[in-house]
């Protein structure tokens, strides 16, 4: 279960490679929890990545994230957020997105670098 759970992030997470918009990273994170639940040697793998085991090494190290990192996912979700306002309009469910995304940008921005 944890593998599948694993591969299920890993595909998301390469699609969040492809198409903007859509974080990798997070999704990687993911299924380096899930495997290392239950395949701890494809977890090394994803560590050892060269592009995304870096990040993945730095948060497994105390939850840090790095400057450019926290730049790039407030900016994506600013730009979410008008997205949404300019399509939805203003309202109750924008609000609230708006809320969340200022919430968890927050939250980011306090990790450690």
């Amino acid at each position: 279960m944890w593998r599948v759970l694993g591969l299920a992030f890993v595909g998301l997470g390469i699609l969040g490679a492809i198409l903007p918009l859509l974080p990798s990273v997070v999704f990687f994170l993911l299924a380096a929890w899930a495997f290392g639940k239950g395949a701890p040697a494809w977890r090394q793998r994803l560590l050892d990545h060269p592009r995304y085991g870096p990040p993945l090494r730095q948060w497994a190290d105390g939850g840090r994230v790095s400057r450019r990192a926290k730049r790039l996912a407030v900016s994506a979700m600013a730009a979410s957020f008008l997205l949404s306002l300019m399509t939805i309009g203003p309202g109750i469910p924008v609000a609230v997105v708006g809320v969340v995304l200022a919430v968890v940008g927050t939250w980011l921005w306090r990790r450690p670098e």
